[in-house]
């Protein structure tokens, strides 16, 4: 819903103010709201911001791209999605990182399946990342998720295959590959939320919420 609302000129607090409406609709809670004392709806992070930006008076601007991460409480349970948006038209640099952070996604979920480690999601995100010159952000991780919003397993997006807690059926995880495009070192800014690649190039952040399945993995916020 949101995508549909991402365009030049429009202030980050506007996209929080309807996330945070059509979430209510939906006789749910927003799950960021107050958690850990975070003060809004989404986190919206543009540009050369990773996770974690507050959103506020700033407006969108043509050529950006901007991470939108949000989580819901219903019925008792969290979900959990980001995506990765360009404001308008945008460089070819920017898309590809857009894309290969996807894909990290993607090749990440599909080694999420009964008998692997977490350490083969970890790797299947690295490998895909750095083969394509990319930095992986060490510091901040995916997670387990369900009455609470960040449950164990830790799923970094970093490490070797056949390392880490099993992974078995019924379990539900939050994978999300947070790629920069070049350094994998951040910074965390003066509001103590923003954190930003240390170089101050781009970073790109996909998300789903994900349960495991005798036949493999389901995505849930597709």
């Amino acid at each position: 819903m949101i995508g549909e609302h991402i365009k030049p000129g429009i202030a980050t607090i506007e996209l929080d103010q309807l996330a945070e409406d059509f979430i209510r609709s939906h006789q749910a809670v927003p799950g960021f709201k107050g958690l850990y004392g975070f003060p809004a709806t989404l986190c919206i992070s543009v540009d050369e911001e990773v996770v974690h930006g507050i959103p506020g008076s700033r407006t969108l601007k043509e050529g950006e791209i901007v991470g939108i991460d949000v989580g819901a409480l219903k019925n008792g349970y969290y979900g959990d999605h980001a995506r990765t948006f360009a404001v308008g038209e945008i460089s070819n640099a920017k898309q590809r990182l857009m894309d290969v952070t996807r894909d990290c996604l993607y090749k990440g979920i599909a080694m999420a399946r009964p008998g692997n480690r977490i350490g083969d999601i970890s790797h299947a995100v690295q490998h895909n990342a750095e083969a394509n010159g990319y930095g992986v952000v060490r510091e901040l991780v995916g997670h387990g998720i369900g009455q609470e919003l960040h449950e164990e397993p830790q799923i970094p997006n970093f490490g070797k295959p056949g390392r880490g807690p099993i992974i078995k059926e019924g379990m539900c995880l939050a994978i999300e590959p947070m790629i920069n495009q070049k350094t994998a070192d951040v910074v965390t800014k003066a509001d103590g939320w923003t954190v930003c690649t240390a170089d101050g190039l781009p970073s790109a952040h996909f998300e789903h919420t994900i349960t495991i399945t005798a036949a493999g993995p389901r995505i849930l916020t597709n």
